[in-house]
């Protein structure tokens, strides 16, 4: 069953939800679309095993940006995020502040839709990035109450072919448990290669969860390996 769709990550490489590029010279609008083996979120699939179709677009102007995300689930049909932001400097270490808006066409269970906070940063490791990030939510899915998602993240391009290695680990929390259990770890690691230019990506992934959310969200925590094609234009 499913209790709560705890959502993709960056994907977390993560079929990002994320930002578009900052644009130096005005607004800039940019469109993708793509397939993956399986959608997850934060370690948990979203359309019961099944592939998910998705598609989005994103406005950016400066340091600020603006997009929305649709893709398939299989407890509502469609899953509809909105988010917003702001991406300011300081030094070396760029931050990214900003809200995500997580709605559903055909909810099945109360109180699917919520949004949340976001509070992250990233600095120049090498070749690559590490990055922090937090989500809060006061009133997070199905009832659940407050929760609260800590992440650290990394990527570092290969020195040929364009590929880029990157991985992240996660804790979710819960303010109201589930089946006994306030929350449980994720991590994923995985490849993105690039297939033609950037405007066709191949993702390569593993996605894992700890015991608590196999408990948390029977059925619907993934531990396995799945694959993403996307397409940006």
């Amino acid at each position: 069953m499913k209790f709560f769709k705890l959502a993709l990550c960056a994907a977390t490489a993560t079929v990002a939800l994320g930002g578009a590029a900052l644009a130096a010279d005005g607004p800039s609008v940019a469109f993708n679309a793509g397939v993956a083996s399986a959608y997850s979120f934060r370690g948990l699939d979203q359309n019961a095993g099944n592939a998910s179709i998705f598609g989005g677009a994103d406005v950016s102007a400066g340091k600020l940006y603006a997009g929305t995300w649709l893709g398939q689930v299989s407890f509502a049909g469609a899953e509809t995020d909105f988010y917003a932001g702001y991406k300011p400097t300081l030094g070396p270490v760029t931050f990214d502040l900003g809200a995500v808006y997580y709605g559903y066409v055909n909810q099945d269970l109360p109180n699917e839709a919520y949004w949340e906070g976001k509070v992250a940063a990233s600095i120049p490791a090498g070749m690559g990035t590490l990055g922090v990030s937090y989500y809060y939510s006061p009133a997070f899915f199905g009832d659940t109450g407050r929760a609260d998602y800590y992440e650290l993240n990394g990527s570092m391009p290969f020195p040929v072919g364009g590929a880029t290695l990157s991985g992240a680990i996660g804790r979710q929390s819960l303010a109201r448990k589930s089946y006994g259990v306030d929350g449980y770890s994720t991590w994923n690691t995985g490849v993105t290669v690039p297939v033609y230019k950037d405007k066709l990506s191949f993702d390569l992934r593993y996605v894992g969860t700890d015991k608590d959310a196999k408990t948390a969200c029977v059925g619907c925590n993934l531990n396995k390996v799945f694959v993403t094609l996307k397409a940006a234009f």
